[in-house]
C-alpha cells in the first residue's frame, strides 16, 4: 500500500525552524506587500525588509539573549519567486553557543585524551586531567541549558513570529 503524504507550507512553518514557498509575486511586489503588512502591525513587530533580505523581530519589553527573528530571504528559482523563511535567534547568538559547544568539547578531549595516556603510560603527571574533563562536561551541560532556557522564554515571540509568517506570507504562495 503506497500512500503520499505531501507536506503543506503550512505545515513546514509550523514545525520547522525553515521553510520555503513559491509565489506569483515578483520580488518587488513581495517586498512590498511585506512591508505593507509590518507597517500595519508595528506595534506588535519591527523588522527591516527589502527586496531580497527581510528580518523581522517581535517588539516586546524586554531583551532576551535569545530573541528570536524571522529571517526571510527572497530569490528567483526558474522565473519564479523563492521565499526562504528562517526562524531562530541572531547570527551572533548562534554563532556565540557554537563557540562555546565547540571549545568545550574540544577541551573535554583534550583532557579526557590527557587522563586516558597518562594512565595507559602509568604516569601521575595530571591528576586533575580526569576532573578537568567533568568540568568540561559540565559546561557543556550548562551551554546546552542555557540555549533551553532562551527558546523556553522567548516561545511566545516564537508563536508570533509564526503567525507573522503565516498571515503575510502564505496568501501569495503559489501552487502549481
Amino acid at each position: 500500500m503506497d500512500t503520499n503524504t505531501e507536506e503543506t507550507t503550512l505545515d513546514k512553518i509550523r514545525t520547522r525552524p525553515r521553510f520555503k514557498m513559491f509565489t506569483h509575486l515578483t520580488k518587488e511586489q513581495y517586498a512590498e506587500n511585506l512591508k505593507t503588512y509590518l507597517a500595519e502591525h508595528r506595534d506588535e513587530f519591527s523588522g527591516n525588509i527589502n527586496k531580497e533580505i527581510a528580518t523581522i523581530c517581535v517588539e516586546t519589553p524586554h531583551e532576551g539573549y535569545w530573541k528570536p527573528r524571522l529571517s526571510l530571504r527572497i530569490e528567483t528559482e526558474d522565473e519564479k519567486t523563492a521565499i526562504l523563511g528562517i526562524f531562530g535567534p541572531s547570527s551572533a547568538v548562534w554563532t556565540f553557543f557554537m563557540f562555546l559547544y565547540f571549545s568545550f568539547s574540544i577541551l573535554w578531549m583534550v583532557f579526557f585524551s590527557m587522563y586516558y595516556v597518562e594512565k595507559q603510560i602509568k604516569s601521575t603527571e595530571f591528576p586533575w586531567a580526569l576532573n578537568a574533563s567533568f568540568v568540561m562536561l559540565f559546561c557543556i551541560l550548562l551551554t546546552y541549558a542555557a540555549a533551553r532556557f532562551g527558546q523556553h522564554k522567548s516561545k511566545d515571540e516564537m508563536m508570533k513570529l509564526r503567525k507573522f509568517a503565516e498571515e503575510s506570507t502564505l496568501q501569495f504562495e503559489k501552487t502549481n
